[in-house]
């Protein structure tokens, strides 16, 4: 009986397994994904502003290289490569820094210095809201005409300086501001000035040409009409083999060394009555080539001609001061001749000093002279200080 029910009890349980086995399964849920997540928009990529900012090329080049950014300033609009005061604030200061192109100039700036540099054009987008701006000095850098914007000074109204020395223009840039009071344009190549580029500026004082290749044909009566305050006009160091034919009427300084001027126009003066100082210093000048009187002229105090060709003193006026007649081929001096006053009336009026010539600088070295000075001569100009032979 024992054995019988251990049997019993071993077969239910094989039933209950088996049963158990053939029972279907609980299917099991379907594994299913969150869904993704939508990814956001890419952001626009940021259109090419209308205006890029001035960078510096990359391409290998024998310059040196721009010079290290300095520390920042306190004006955010401060061009890194350039140098913002604190306490010159409407300054910016580019100069030497070796350069290539110009920074993007702030509107807050009145004085711009970008000279020694290597600058070869000026583009209007680094200027187009320099609109204040009254002083720039560009000299000594690479610019040539055909780089120059043609509306840039359309841009900069207000410039009232404007230096541009030892670049590579090779005409007068066009377009220039009436409100200009000075330029500067003093060794560069030009040997054009295009029609009435100097009809409308009535407003400048100075205007320095000198060291370019002007030639005679470059110049003609209307070359310099419009300017009616200029003061000082400088056409030394060119290729001119006659005067101007005219010169701005109200003129002070006239500089025309350095040329191969052999004569000059009768009466060529008698229409400049403010002219001061007057150069012709290293021409082709004889006495032939000078009227008789041509330097007669009563607001003359100083007179440069030195280097030419000339045989004798030419006659001054009694006003004049300084008298500069270095290397020429003056073998003598005769006092009665050169006097500008005769010397009988000099020894009578002797204690008025209207009366007796202001003559006290005179440079006659590098000629055929020797000393002593001739009495007459002394006794004419009695208000000599130096006398060089």
């Amino acid at each position: 009986m024992m054995h019988l029910g251990y049997f019993l009890s071993v077969g239910l349980l094989l039933t209950a397994v088996v049963e158990c086995q053939r029972r279907p399964s609980r299917p099991k849920p379907p594994r299913t994904r969150p869904p993704k997540q939508p990814k956001p928009p890419k952001p626009p990529k940021p259109t090419r502003a209308a205006f890029s900012e001035p960078v510096e090329p990359q391409h290998l080049t024998t310059l040196p290289p721009p010079l290290p950014p300095g520390p920042r300033s306190v004006f955010s609009d401060c061009p890194r490569e350039c140098m913002c005061p604190p306490d010159h604030p409407n300054a910016l200061y580019c100069d030497s820094r070796n350069l290539r192109v110009v920074p993007l100039i702030p509107p807050r700036i009145e004085y711009l210095y970008l000279q020694n540099n290597f600058i070869e054009s000026l583009p209007g987008l680094s200027f187009r809201n320099a609109t204040e701006l009254k002083w720039i000095n560009l000299d000594n850098n690479r610019i040539s005409s055909r780089n120059v914007d043609k509306d840039l000074f359309t841009i900069l109204k207000k410039v009232l300086f404007l230096y541009m020395a030892r670049n590579r223009l090779d005409e007068v840039p066009a377009n220039l501001p009436p409100s200009l009071e000075q330029l500067r344009l003093a060794r560069n190549q030009i040997s054009k000035i295009p029609p009435g580029t100097f009809s409308h500026l009535g407003n400048l004082t100075l205007l320095d040409l000198h060291h370019n290749k002007l030639l005679d044909n470059v110049l003609n009566k209307n070359t310099f009409k419009g300017l009616k305050s200029l003061m000082q006009l400088n056409l030394a160091h060119n290729s001119l083999r006659k005067m101007p034919p005219t010169v701005p009427p109200h003129i002070f300084q006239l500089f025309l060394d350095k040329n191969s001027i052999s004569q000059i126009p009768n009466n060529y003066f008698k229409k400049l009555h403010q002219l001061t100082f007057l150069r012709l210093n290293f021409n082709q000048l004889t006495d032939k080539g000078i009227p008789n009187g041509i330097f007669n002229v009563s607001t003359l105090l100083g007179l440069h001609l030195s280097n030419n060709k000339l045989n004798s003193i030419p006659v001054i006026n009694p006003k004049l001061e300084h008298l500069y007649l270095s290397y020429n081929h003056i073998e003598r001096i005769n006092g009665s001749e050169v006097c500008p006053r005769p010397l009988t009336s000099i020894a009578l009026n002797s204690h008025d000093l209207e009366a007796v010539p202001r003559l006290r600088y005179l440079r006659l070295d590098g000629n055929a002279l020797a000393p002593p000075i001739p009495i007459d001569f002394m006794l004419c100009f009695r208000l000599l200080q130096a006398i060089v032979i």
